[in-house]
């Protein structure tokens, strides 16, 4: 079993939602979150004066995978989030030891 991690930008969430649903994949946790990689960052213009924003907003998402579906998860995370700009993201790819699903208690991939 995989975890995924994918730091995106948040208009592009529907989209890898969705792909990920037609894959099979049957749940994602979303996180609304800030950083900035080779962005740095930008400057805004507010009632006429100059702010520098330094921490970008991002959307973060975790998504537990069995190993037979990871490349696809994978593929259509990178394929829904890209637009092709600096700024477009970074997936992550974890292994996961173990899983409990706490209402049944199941373990390992039944409980995905």
């Amino acid at each position: 079993m995989k975890m995924i991690t994918a730091v995106l930008k948040p208009f592009k969430l529907d989209e890898v939602r969705e792909a990920l649903s037609a894959i099979g994949v049957q749940g994602i946790t979303v996180a609304e979150v800030k950083g900035f990689g080779r962005q740095k960052g930008h400057t805004e213009l507010y009632r006429g004066a100059e702010y520098v924003i330094d921490f970008l907003p991002k959307v973060k998402i975790d998504v537990a995978v069995p190993d037979e579906l990871l490349e696809q998860a994978v593929e259509a995370i990178q394929a829904s989030a890209r637009t092709g700009k600096i700024g477009d993201g970074k997936i992550f790819v974890f292994d996961l030891e173990h899983v409990v699903r706490i209402r049944t208690g199941e373990t390992g991939n039944e409980a995905l």
